[in-house]
């Protein structure tokens, strides 16, 4: 009841409480990322939720599009602006998946949503990550972050579905609260982004 019922109206009465106060902040970010970026700044990408259906997650875009001498884009840790990098670091990145919430095609708890190319990868057991609504937080991310391997990912992700409770979601956003304020467990190599998964 509580996964399919209760915990749904909690994430649309709370993106609903969130929104007044979060969205100055998003309005505000995205001014400075138009400019930073030098034009459009969210960024838009299919991701699989519950069930593997493909949605349009929302994101901050925190990269400029800058191309080498052939007009492909450079690397990641080369388009990543310095507001970009706090802007990421801060999580401030993931304000607009406020939005995907308030649609109801993710939570403020869950597995975090992927790539769609990882999911012909999965094997059975980590096909069980989109059982549930992905969310803006998980218990991955207070748990390593992207400090851990892709393997401690999944069976954290595997677990949450397992064990999801009101309690549990509790906990798990108050941690992310914590670790946002702290800026723990965050990955401070040069990559501007995770190694992709290749499959086990």
């Amino acid at each position: 009841m509580y996964r399919n019922t209760i915990k749904p109206f909690f994430d649309f009465i709370g993106a609903l409480l969130l929104a007044p106060i979060v969205g100055p902040i998003i309005i505000l970010v995205a001014v400075i990322l138009a400019f930073s970026t030098g034009g459009h700044p969210f960024f838009l990408q299919n991701r699989p939720g519950k069930n593997g259906r493909l949605f349009t997650i929302i994101k901050f875009k925190t990269m400029n599009n800058k191309t080498d001498a052939t007009g492909e884009l450079l690397p990641d840790a080369e388009r990543l602006t310095t507001i970009g990098k706090f802007i990421r670091s801060s999580s401030l990145d993931d304000l607009p998946q406020l939005l995907n919430v308030l649609i109801g095609n993710m939570s403020f708890v869950g597995p975090r949503p992927l790539l769609p190319e990882y999911l012909p990868l999965y094997n059975e057991i980590q096909k069980q990550r989109h059982n549930v609504k992905p969310g803006i937080t998980g218990w991955a991310q207070v748990n390593g972050r992207n400090v851990i391997s892709w393997q401690q990912k999944f069976e954290f992700d595997v677990w949450y579905v397992n064990n999801q409770s009101f309690t549990l979601d509790l906990k798990i956003l108050y941690k992310t609260v914590v670790k946002v304020i702290k800026k723990e467990a965050i990955d401070r190599t040069e990559d501007a982004s995770l190694t992709r998964f290749k499959g086990n």
